[in-house]
């Protein structure tokens, strides 16, 4: 067994040509053992080395709206309605709990997702009335 701590980038490809190795190892075997270790170690390394930082709330929504061709209008119907649904997608507006809730039992996007904080976009949606103008 060639089992061996992984610490560097280059202990990572010696490991991973391993693996490649013993990738048909026949099961219950020392190489399917090998195999097994080597794989945990390098999982391990990865996470360390290149950590995936979850996605904030508003693209958590989007990938799941995009992965199942849902639309705004989709989301119009869990979160209330389709003004709402266009200031959370454009980040104009945060999520309330409700919202949050309603996406997580309807949608089953976890909760840890959608409470994240995030930055809301600064400035005036395109199109807005100066507020003089709007208050006429």
């Amino acid at each position: 067994m060639d089992v061996f701590p992984i610490r560097t980038d280059e202990d990572h490809a010696r490991a991973l040509r391993r693996i490649e190795q013993l990738w048909n190892a026949k099961p219950n075997s020392p190489e399917e053992a090998e195999l097994d270790i080597l794989a945990t170690l390098v999982d391990a390394y990865e996470e360390k080395r290149w950590p995936i930082e979850a996605p904030n709330p508003v693209d958590a929504i989007i990938a799941y709206m995009s992965e199942r061709a849902l639309t705004q209008a989709d989301l119009a119907k869990v979160i209330g309605s389709r003004s709402r649904a266009s200031e959370i997608l454009n980040k104009r507006r945060h999520l309330t709990l409700e919202m949050v809730w309603a996406l997580n039992r309807k949608w089953r996007i976890p909760a840890e997702l959608l409470i994240k904080p995030y930055k809301l976009k600064v400035g005036k949606p395109r199109g807005a009335l100066p507020r003089a103008a709007a208050e006429k």
